[in-house]
């Protein structure tokens, strides 16, 4: 079975968001051509607004396969004016994507983010973007990241054993564990990382498409699938319109599963529908873990449960 993992990528504006977004997609075979946001053709952001402004506004979703997991990568906005839009996305994510541009280190709205993280318990991955860029030093930036967001954010890009002592010291029980001479397991790191008592650090650039490949492989192995209640409950996050003005409710479930022509909080769903960037196919259910956008819904609102 394939786990499936709910993120998204949060970052300062110009940081590198929606490259990193390309390039993750673009490494895991899902989009065959690489677009950039300031030539106005990136695969996330449809909207001509967007286009015209080279920023990313509306938060969408996109797909992406790696070897274990089915990624649903959501897409927020990286500027301040939208950062209650932000907020609303990361109460459903699985996991986030930090991104820090290596030339400018950790920012004030990089501190924000990272507290609207801590506030709504989201684990979080970092990714250090420009590290290519002369100048920029690996050693300097991961200090500036320890000293400004914690000391547990850990270099996750050598699993040698300067990285198992470090990952142990962050858990008194794993600690001992270590000194005993027992093996620190994958689920240990795993659960150190779901219970954000440490936060791993990756580098590279994303418009290079350097250190992308050893991202996913990263995320792909130290993440885990939540477990969900059989019982239905689920979570509105976002209202957005389709290009034929069609009112869609993005809502993420979080137990049991939705089916489509079904009631919630008392109108009918018509049509579920799963998006890749523009395109959807039409579902007739959906499972706990996954992200949906349904139709028929009037008096949904973002934040609604």
């Amino acid at each position: 079975m394939m786990k499936k993992i709910t993120t998204g990528i949060v970052a300062h504006v110009d940081a590198g968001k929606t490259t990193l977004s390309e390039a993750l997609l673009y490494r895991a075979g899902n989009i065959r051509n690489l677009g950039r946001v300031d030539n106005g053709d990136a695969f996330l952001d449809t909207q001509q607004l967007e286009k015209k402004r080279g920023i990313t506004i509306f938060s969408h979703e996109a797909k992406l396969t790696t070897d274990d997991a089915e990624i649903t990568l959501l897409d927020t906005p990286g500027h301040v004016d939208f950062a209650f839009q932000t907020e609303e996305v990361l109460s459903v994510l699985d996991y986030a994507i930090l991104v820090i541009s290596a030339t400018d280190g950790v920012t004030s709205y990089a501190k924000t983010l990272w507290n609207l993280l801590e506030k709504n318990h989201v684990p979080v991955f970092i990714f250090v973007n420009k590290i290519d860029i002369a100048g920029t030093n690996k050693g300097q930036v991961l200090t500036d990241i320890q000293k400004s967001l914690s000391e547990n954010c850990l270099d996750f890009s050598q699993e040698d054993q300067t990285f198992y002592e470090n990952v142990a010291s962050a858990d008194d029980q794993l600690l001992e564990k270590y000194l005993n001479g027992e093996e620190i397991m994958n689920s240990d790191i795993q659960n150190l990382i779901v219970q954000r008592k440490i936060y791993p650090v990756y580098f590279g650039s994303a418009l290079k498409l350097t250190g992308i490949t050893e991202f996913l492989a990263g995320f792909d192995k130290w993440t885990k699938e939540k477990e969900y209640s059989p019982d239905f409950s689920a979570r509105c996050f976002k209202i957005s319109h389709d290009k034929n003005g069609e009112r869609l409710s993005w809502i993420k479930i979080l137990g049991g599963k939705l089916q489509a022509k079904t009631e919630l909080a008392g109108e009918k769903i018509n049509q579920l529908r799963e998006y890749n960037g523009e395109k959807f196919t039409t579902v007739v259910k959906v499972n706990a873990g996954e992200i949906v956008a349904a139709t028929g819904l009037t008096k949904t609102y973002p934040g609604q449960g």
